[in-house]
């Protein structure tokens, strides 16, 4: 697994240990530790989201049996 690829997906992970929270508890932990919507939230929500967005690239990988 590339780097990338496991920096992307920690951070998946974390976006939905947070969602799960919310969902759950109604809980933000994001917002709870860095404040609600300041910049360094903003900024981890946006990283969260754009490694979501990588993270598809997975699908393609898997299905094409592309092994690195």
């Amino acid at each position: 697994m590339r780097t990338l690829d496991t920096i992307a997906l920690l951070f998946v992970i974390v976006g939905a240990v947070n969602w799960g929270l919310i969902g759950f508890f109604g809980y933000d932990l994001v917002a709870a530790l860095f404040g609600s919507l300041s910049a360094v939230t903003r900024i981890i929500y946006a990283i969260v989201g754009v490694a979501g967005l990588y993270s598809i690239s997975f699908f393609s990988k898997h299905r094409s049996g592309i092994e690195e």
